[in-house]
């Protein structure tokens, strides 16, 4: 482990369109130690040869490859070559401000931190907003996040000294797996710290699956039922807090 690098995990599927901008927003970092991990996750179009381009200029821009097999496993082979202290989950269609490294860094030291997320822009496949900024809460702990889920993945940064690495539940695929993964870091770390400074900035697709809650309401049940072994009173209240914490956060 190296004490002062972040390892920048970015699971790559058929995102050709976007990829070079999100690698574009790693490569403006003001903090320079990074390794950006990208799997290309059995991609049909041409991310890979992107990503390898990228890679042949910058040797902190790494490529591998392996069968389609969801999101989850994707991070996951990225988690497991990581050799930074910190780990964050940078998907291929989402973008970082030029300070996102240097402002989780420092709130994570201020916090004396485990996990650290923000707020962010949330924009379409044009790079235009298309609602308000999610500004989340100032702290959020293991129940609060079993409510609704605050974190959201491009903002967030994790300190593996404390507990070692987390792995993603691969049996989620590419539905709720980020979720689980920030749900498993707060039973140790009990409490997580939110940055209220607009950190990246999350695109919004229509054709996007978590984007129809109509389809994630049996993976989010699954979550309470199956990953945290919940009750069904538990896992149906949880729900419904959820599915109405959901419509607040996606009102324009």
């Amino acid at each position: 482990m190296i004490d002062t690098k972040v390892s920048i995990i970015t699971p790559l599927y058929n995102a050709a369109r976007f990829l070079s901008q999100t690698i574009e927003s790693v490569i403006s970092q003001t903090y320079p130690d990074w390794e950006m991990i990208i799997i290309n996750d059995g991609s049909t179009d041409n991310s890979e040869q992107i990503a390898l381009s990228y890679a042949a200029r910058d040797e902190r821009i790494q490529v591998f490859s392996q069968a389609n097999g969801g999101s989850a496993a994707a991070r996951n082979n990225g988690i497991r070559r990581a050799e930074g202290r910190y780990i964050a989950l940078l998907d291929a269609d989402d973008l970082w401000e030029p300070d996102f490294l240097e402002s989780q860094l420092a709130l994570l030291e201020e916090k004396n931190a485990v996990l650290v997320y923000g707020a962010h822009k949330r924009i379409n496949a044009q790079g235009e907003e298309i609602m308000r900024p999610f500004f989340p809460p100032a702290s959020v702990t293991y129940k609060d996040l079993l409510r609704t889920c605050s974190i959201t993945c491009l903002t967030a940064l994790y300190d593996t000294k404390p507990f070692g690495k987390f792995y993603l539940r691969e049996e989620f695929r590419s539905l709720r797996d980020d979720y689980v993964y920030w749900l498993e870091i707060l039973k140790h770390s009990k409490v997580a710290w939110g940055n209220s400074k607009i950190v990246g900035s999350y695109r919004i697709l229509t054709d996007s699956v978590s984007r129809n809650k109509w389809k994630v309401i049996r993976p989010q049940y699954l979550v309470y039922r199956r990953a945290e072994k919940l009750s069904v009173v538990a896992s149906l209240y949880y729900l419904c807090c959820w599915a109405i914490n959901g419509v607040i956060k996606y009102r324009s």
